[in-house]
């Protein structure tokens, strides 16, 4: 047996080998517990809100993620901020999705005020048709919201209706090109 025709079975049963510590370390994954202050914060949501409206996409220790639909942002910011104390937005973000035509906006949610919250970040996530990016803005509820909503319609072009300046900031006033952060975007030239 030549050496190639050997590392080629070496390779294959490495590969094996690979497939299947790698299964047996998935199905302990799924064995996952939910933190118990993380598990109570995704408790109240549901509850308030069933999960029809309220989808969680990842509970981790410090960390929950949860998707609603557009329409319904404002009143789970609301409750977020009023119920569970979340006062507020660290960040506002965007993904764009082409092959779902969506675009994802983020708002990454903390509390300078309780203890308990300071460290742990809730993501409030809404989808959008990338054709007509529009979203409630979130200010009223999150006032540390305005500069990053700003950004987020600049960059990925996600209008934010009722927001006092849906405008540019960080683009040359003549941009007249797509958004940068838009998937389909290049750099002209290159």
């Amino acid at each position: 047996m030549s050496s190639n025709q050997s590392n080629t079975q070496n390779g294959s049963e490495q590969k094996k080998n690979v497939t299947d510590s790698t299964q047996t370390s998935l199905s302990k994954k799924t064995e996952i517990t939910i933190p118990e202050f993380e598990g109570s914060i995704v408790n109240q949501l549901v509850t308030k809100f069933t999960d029809k409206i309220v989808q969680v996409v990842y509970v981790r220790p410090g960390r929950t993620k949860i998707l609603v639909p557009p329409n319904e942002i404002v009143q789970v910011a609301t409750f977020i901020r009023d119920t569970l104390g979340f006062d507020h937005a660290e960040s506002v973000s965007g993904t764009d999705y082409p092959k779902d035509n969506q675009i994802e906006v983020i708002y990454h949610l903390s509390s300078y005020s309780d203890e308990k919250l300071s460290s742990h970040v809730l993501a409030l996530s809404t989808r959008v048709d990338r054709n007509d990016s529009r979203v409630p803005t979130l200010i009223n509820i999150f006032k540390s919201a305005e500069y990053h909503e700003r950004e987020t319609f600049e960059m990925l072009g996600v209008y934010f209706e009722g927001h006092p300046r849906n405008e540019r900031f960080l683009l040359p006033e003549d941009w007249a090109d797509i958004p940068p952060l838009r998937k389909e975007f290049r750099i002209k030239g290159r």
